[in-house]
């Protein structure tokens, strides 16, 4: 399984997973369909289906010029988010295949919208899996509860995505990292593995590089929306409860100007 990241719009990440073996590919949201077959061609690709993780325009956007421009492609989508473009509708648990070799497990993850997707998606035993995970878990941060509430962003965080394996790789729809960690340090002040990975974060940046992608053990140890089960983080948010301190994180992130 190879990744590579398709940067899109003003900080959009479209995503390309190639099975290797079988030449064949699959893209994740990818909005601006011209730089997704670009990079299918570098790469000497067939492109064969979509994965589209919801329904916001910037996401499921270039959907139909995708299936104008590769006829026969599958699109994916949540049942529930009225993706456009769609041709395969999953429920959560629902799998798939990427060419031969890679595997696709479809995470319903709701709140940011209805019928949020996040793709887990697993190749050889010696390789690492990756969860595209949308705008329901970005790095060091969540999406918007804009069609949720903060019991299903808990469920989709802290039950669902925390269970993947801890080297999963995650991928997500945007390049907000180094916001993302200004903030976690307001809520989090004195954890260091927060302080060490902004550090890293603004060195990517400031070489044009991307800071996609984490993994589920990093997100725990440095996302205070992950560590909401924790007393302490409760505390630091005068909570006494883990969806009640979500709520209150996404409250103070929603005010904070930073």
């Amino acid at each position: 399984m190879k990744i590579f990241h398709v940067p899109c719009l003003e900080d959009n990440y479209a995503y390309l997973i190639i099975d290797e073996a079988a030449k064949e590919a699959a893209a994740v949201d990818p909005v601006e369909p011209e730089k997704i077959l670009n990079a299918a061609a570098d790469h000497g690709v067939q492109l064969t289906s979509v994965l589209t993780t919801h329904h916001h325009w910037d996401h499921a956007g270039g959907n139909e010029k995708m299936r104008e421009l590769i006829p026969g492609i599958k699109v994916y989508g949540g049942s529930v988010d009225n993706v456009k473009g769609c041709t395969h509708k999953l429920e959560n648990g629902d799998k798939f295949s990427i060419g031969a070799h890679l595997n696709v497990l479809a995470l319903h993850t709701p709140c940011h919208t209805k019928g949020h997707i996040s793709y887990y998606v697993t190749g050889k035993e010696d390789e690492d899996p990756a969860v595209f995970t949308g705008d329901t878990l970005f790095i060091a941060g969540c999406g918007k509860f804009f069609e949720g509430s903060a019991e299903q962003m808990y469920q989709s965080l802290c039950v669902t995505l925390s269970s993947l394996p801890k080297p999963t790789q995650v991928y997500c729809g945007h390049e907000y990292t180094v916001k993302n960690l200004l903030f976690a340090q307001t809520v989090d002040a004195d954890n260091a593995k927060i302080q060490q990975k902004l550090a890293w974060a603004q060195q990517q940046r400031k070489q044009g590089l991307p800071t996609i992608p984490s993994t589920i053990e990093e997100e725990m140890e440095t996302n205070p929306f992950m560590r909401v089960d924790l007393p302490d983080v409760q505390a630091k948010v005068g909570c006494q409860s883990p969806v009640e301190a979500l709520r209150k994180i996404r409250e103070l992130k929603d005010n904070w100007r930073g």
